[in-house]
């Protein structure tokens, strides 16, 4: 015996799936686009106008998706992966010297540092979902900085992202690919709260 709702309910869950699998199929373009590191914030910013479109069925591909990255890096995302992979490096080495030469307080500076890392992450996450073409990178980091800080539930929201995109790295490298798609829709659903994508 069947209901009338039940077609209803089917064609939810599989416009749901849908979604979860572009999630996954997105995260291996981002991937392949930030090859080259300092594309990850271009890359990370076309694959959240995809996530976008798909979600409004918007017409999308990997097409518009290789055109956004293109933009992206027109408008500043290359000095902004750029800064992000040296800002890495930096609290790298810092770590590194803490563990070789332990000297007092060493241990909280570097969590510090840790800190500052994820929270320049977060920051370039939620620029890179603010981000349409045309933009410039430089407008997008303030607010996005801002954001960062007033909104802490978005901005944990985005570091479960990171932690999935982790965990998945450990358990077996190859499925962070699709992960980052995951991220990117955290971050998308974080900016969705504070109202940046409202009606965008």
């Amino acid at each position: 015996m069947t209901t009338a709702g039940a077609p209803v309910r089917g064609a939810r869950f599989l416009a749901r799936f849908a979604v979860f699998a572009e999630c996954l199929l997105t995260g291996v373009w981002i991937a392949v686009a930030a090859l080259p590191l300092v594309t990850l914030p271009a890359a990370l910013a076309a694959g959240a106008g995809h996530l976008r479109r798909t979600v409004e069925d918007e017409e999308t591909g990997l097409r518009s998706f290789a055109a956004e990255v293109r933009g992206a890096l027109r408008g500043g995302g290359w000095a902004v992966g750029l800064a992000w992979w040296a800002a890495l490096a930096l609290v790298g080495a810092d770590l590194a010297l803490v563990r070789a030469l332990p000297v007092p307080g060493g241990r909280a500076a570097g969590a510090l540092a840790i800190l500052a890392v994820l929270w320049a992450t977060v920051t370039v996450l939620r620029a890179a979902t603010a981000w349409r073409p045309g933009a410039a990178w430089r407008a997008l980091l303030p607010g996005a900085w801002r954001r960062s800080l007033r909104d802490p539930a978005g901005s944990l929201l985005v570091v479960c992202g990171m932690a999935v995109v982790a965990a998945s790295a450990w358990f077996s490298a190859p499925l962070a690919l699709p992960a980052l798609g995951l991220l990117v829709a955290g971050a998308l659903a974080a900016e969705r709260r504070t109202g940046v994508l409202a009606g965008a």
